[in-house]
């Protein structure tokens, strides 16, 4: 997967970016501390481009933490397409010294009112009919932006003939069914608490997938913390097999799964070569802290080792 050749262009709608401090413990035993530019769809787009693609993320920004985000996120090689609103950017701030993450503070990001909401539409939408493909990621909190607007603006990319890639689950996953998905990737943890399965049995998980295929997305990618992550094509149900890497920090991998996945069918890949890259990346990703990192070079060299084959329960 060479990177020398025309970068595919991706839109990743972010609506609530997020400004993070960690204290970490340094070798030495002295306190780090860390800031970066967070949140689900920034993790997303981070791993989209370390991947190679040349991507744009649209946001709601404001005040003095997200003029920080914009500058952390450009510094990245992201282009952000920001909707400047008057409150303060989501933030939070985690302790880890002792090796668990323990939450010191949160600020929620601002529900968008009526005008930033239609802003950051118009500029997602428009951004979106411009690139090789889109993905959505969540809002951090459900009151951001309304879940319809998932459901317009995947019915509008699709009108314009633009695959999307979704990570998302609850009410956004369902509006977002409505307007129609190229593929839809979510947890079995998220699919059992949004009730649509009750248990982690493969039966059932598989039953629950082709319910979201009937619902409106043409592929569905279950992702199972350490077993193979599940994936439904053309009403076939295949596994993703990857090597299994001691785990420095497990978080983002879903994140950075659904980039590679993104990735591949960006760059003209088979859903099977798509689906082995974005193993890759989830498997990349945890050997390292920070979400959304796994470098190029690792991700090239584990997507070697992933098996994509038929699922045998």
């Amino acid at each position: 997967m060479s990177t020398a050749e025309h970068a595919p262009t991706a839109t990743v709608f972010a609506p609530s970016p997020l400004l993070t401090i960690t204290l970490d413990a340094a070798p030495n035993g002295d306190t780090e501390l860390h800031v970066h530019a967070g949140g689900q769809g920034h993790w997303i787009a981070r791993m989209a481009t370390n991947l190679g693609m040349d991507v744009t993320l649209t946001g709601a920004f404001g005040g003095e933490s997200g003029g920080v985000l914009r500058d952390l996120i450009h510094r990245e090689g992201i282009t952000v397409r920001a909707v400047d609103v008057g409150h303060e950017s989501g933030s939070y701030i985690h302790d880890r010294r002792d090796g668990d993450r323990t939450e010191v503070a949160t600020i929620d990001p601002p529900h968008l009112a009526r005008h930033a909401l239609d802003d950051l539409y118009g500029i997602t939408l428009e951004s979106g009919a411009s690139s090789d493909i889109v993905l959505l990621g969540g809002p951090h909190t459900g009151s951001v932006v309304p879940a319809d607007f998932y459901r317009r603006l995947t019915t509008d990319l699709r009108s314009l003939s633009k695959p999307v890639v979704a990570d998302l689950s609850g009410p956004t996953a369902t509006a977002a069914l409505q307007g129609g998905l190229t593929v839809l990737k979510m947890s079995h943890e998220d699919l059992i608490e949004d009730g649509r399965a009750e248990s982690d049995d493969p039966d059932v998980l598989i039953d629950a997938m082709r319910a979201l295929h009937d619902e409106g997305a043409d592929i569905v990618v279950l992702s199972r913390a350490a077993d193979p992550a599940l994936a439904l094509v053309d009403g076939t149900v295949l596994e993703v097999v990857t090597p299994d890497l001691e785990q420095t920090d497990h978080h983002g991998a879903g994140d950075s799964m659904s980039a590679g996945i993104a990735t591949g069918l960006a760059r003209g890949m088979s859903i099977e070569e798509a689906l082995a890259l974005g193993g890759a990346a989830g498997t990349a990703n945890v050997t390292r802290r920070g979400l959304g990192t796994g470098q190029l070079g690792l991700v090239e060299t584990v997507m070697a080792t992933v098996e994509v084959r038929p699922f045998s329960s």
